[in-house]
């Protein structure tokens, strides 16, 4: 088990040529391989770095890189725009399409005592370690998982073996993963490496996936000034430490401790990168903990055009709604179609303020009675993005109107919390 590079920290700015560079040294201490699988995040994940770290991984490999499976989990599959925009220069060829439905290989099943023992008696089921068939049929001498580690609101921080195990994971495993870290309470959850669903994934790595030769290729990127990204940080491994080390620097990057509670927020969903409440609601999850009681959450969405990527997702979300733990957990016991997709009653527990405050959804291709009809408040994108215009507000406090908001235009990036609420 080993760490192959390692470097990053609050004030680490890695330019291209740095990043390349960090990566080659891995690649180099691992030696000859013929046969290379890439695991990157998709669009949705844009601002990772993954997609010039895979494109750095081509230029090394060649034709020794035989298949690229963008880990998109229950998300719609990249078009070729897309492509071409995050992996520029890596042959349309390479790529292959997850599909979390079908083609699943099952790697081993933890056991439900020990999702009873780390959801302190919430959770009693079983949990299969699914992956795709390409990743335990492909016969790949590497497979590189690349991604960035960010506070995460199902596990706590993002990437390592949730790339893996839900990234390119099946339906049971995404289920009930999500509907374990939804019970658990994200509260006690967001910003943590160290959480029940990061248990029951690291026990699968740990007793059914020794044989894949994994590593991980994990970023820290934070801002950098003048509305740009930087990346913090570098981490590459085939264990844990690399994820640890990275959660650590990541805490310190992407989480923001505030000292007094926000009355009113005002989120950004870039269209590129949001077009469903499933990936926007990081609005609503992202700064929950920052958000007083009475509070109002407005979120600009240009790109929504519906709630859930997957099909059957979307129906689900649109017949049940945004309606609290409580009445969500009743819905999911009393109806089979609920049940059946965990993953989708875990979102709708994510995308509720539990009444504490309001949630105005602005979004560019969904109607008054749509968002309404999920529970949410609903006003027009053209009126509130003039009175609240991304181009004119920075990141953080600002006075519209004799108003104040606390703004920000990407809540993937971070994690906000009142400092009162950990005391």
């Amino acid at each position: 088990m080993s760490l192959y590079f390692a470097d990053g920290s609050t004030a680490t700015t890695l330019d291209a040529g740095q990043l390349r560079a960090g990566l080659y040294a891995a690649l180099d201490q691992l030696g000859p391989r013929n046969k290379v699988l890439a695991l990157p995040p998709d669009f949705t994940r844009f601002h990772s770095l993954a997609g010039p770290l895979t494109r750095f991984v081509y230029d090394y490999y060649g034709d020794r890189l035989t298949d690229i499976l963008p880990a998109i989990g229950t998300h719609t599959p990249m078009t070729a725009p897309q492509l071409d925009e995050m992996f520029p220069g890596v042959p349309h060829s390479l790529f292959r399409i997850h599909d979390w439905r079908h083609g699943i290989t099952t790697l081993g099943e933890v056991p439900g005592q020990y999702l009873h023992e780390v959801s302190g008696g919430l959770i009693d089921y079983p949990w299969p370690a699914q992956v795709a068939n390409l990743i335990a049929e492909g016969g790949h001498d590497l497979i590189l998982s690349l991604g960035q580690v960010v506070p995460h609101e199902v596990i706590g921080m993002a990437n390592y073996n949730k790339n893996v195990f839900v990234g390119t994971g099946g339906v049971e495993g995404i289920n009930k993963s999500h509907f374990l870290g939804a019970v658990y309470g994200m509260e006690k959850i967001m910003g943590r490496a160290d959480t029940p669903v990061r248990r029951v994934l690291n026990y699968a790595s740990d007793h059914f996936a020794t044989h894949l030769p994994i590593v991980y290729v994990q970023t820290v990127v934070g801002a950098g000034g003048n509305g740009h990204l930087a990346a913090r940080g570098l981490f590459i491994g085939d264990d844990v430490e690399c994820f640890e080390r990275a959660s650590a620097l990541s805490l310190e990057v992407n989480f923001r401790m505030m000292d007094r509670e926000i009355r009113k927020a005002v989120v950004y969903l870039d269209p590129s990168e949001f077009k469903s409440t499933w990936l926007g609601n990081k609005s609503v999850y992202r700064t929950r903990m920052a958000i007083a009681d009475g509070g109002e959450l407005i979120v600009l969405a240009p790109g929504v055009q519906e709630f859930g990527e997957d099909h059957t997702i979307d129906g689900l979300i649109r017949k049940y709604g945004y309606v609290g733990s409580p009445r969500v957990l009743e819905l999911t016991r009393d109806n089979p179609d609920l049940g059946a997709n965990l993953s989708a009653a875990a979102h709708l527990i994510h995308g509720s303020s539990e009444d504490r405050f309001s949630i105005t959804y602005c979004p560019g291709r969904l109607t008054r009675e749509e968002i309404e009809g999920v529970n949410f408040r609903y006003a027009p994108l053209d009126e509130m993005t003039a009175r609240y215009n991304p181009a004119q507000l920075k990141d953080g406090w600002n006075e519209v109107g004799g108003e104040e908001i606390y703004y920000i235009s990407n809540p993937a990036l971070g994690l906000w919390a009142y400092r009162g609420r950990f005391a």
